[in-house]
């Protein structure tokens, strides 16, 4: 039976070179990982367009348009711009939410909303139905509630918030682009 010998103050323990080199590989993957951290997790999206401003795209897509102002967080990065008008309605600020912390993965949808009127879209949503597009309603009356313009011949959604908390929100959506639920 081998007896366990006390370690004396002073004595370095060292290592075995298996010991080492499992450290090694922990600390290499670790690295990967924290490297991959906020990475894109897929390629952009087509650039695509409605009423001049973007619905899907690239990063330098959006920053062509003029969402240049740009922030990321750990996972996406979200570029704003200012004083953005639809159809003559407006000015709302304006966002495309990127996918990955450097925007490498472009985004699929432009997001509107005005800081001071909750009931800005309204105006915009009536002008909409007089142009044609048809209104659908999601929901029961519960938070999440949405109301969703289309129009034949038109490669775009336009969902404004019904039930919100906070800021209304009015999302441009290409239809290829089934995140939320439908009517």
């Amino acid at each position: 039976m081998l007896a366990a010998r006390p370690v004396r103050k002073g004595v370095e323990i060292r290592a075995s070179a298996t010991g080492r080199s499992l450290q090694a590989a922990a600390l290499t993957l670790m690295l990967a990982v924290l490297a991959n951290c906020g990475a894109p997790t897929r390629p952009p999206p087509p650039r695509a367009t409605f009423a001049g401003l973007p619905i899907s795209g690239s990063i330098e897509d959006a920053k062509r348009a003029g969402f240049t102002n740009c922030l990321p967080d750990e996972r996406t990065m979200r570029c704003r711009r200012n004083g953005v008008t639809l159809f003559g309605f407006g000015p709302f600020n304006a966002a495309v939410d990127l996918n990955g912390r450097n925007g490498g993965g472009g985004f699929d949808q432009l997001t509107m909303w005005h800081d001071a009127n909750q009931d800005a879209f309204i105006p915009l949503g009536t002008a909409l139905e007089r142009q044609g597009w048809t209104m659908c309603m999601t929901g029961d009356g519960n938070k999440g509630d949405q109301v969703i313009y289309t129009r034949h011949g038109t490669d775009v959604r336009i969902m404004m918030d019904l039930s919100y908390w906070g800021k209304r929100r009015l999302r441009l959506v290409p239809p290829w682009n089934k995140q939320d639920r439908g009517c």
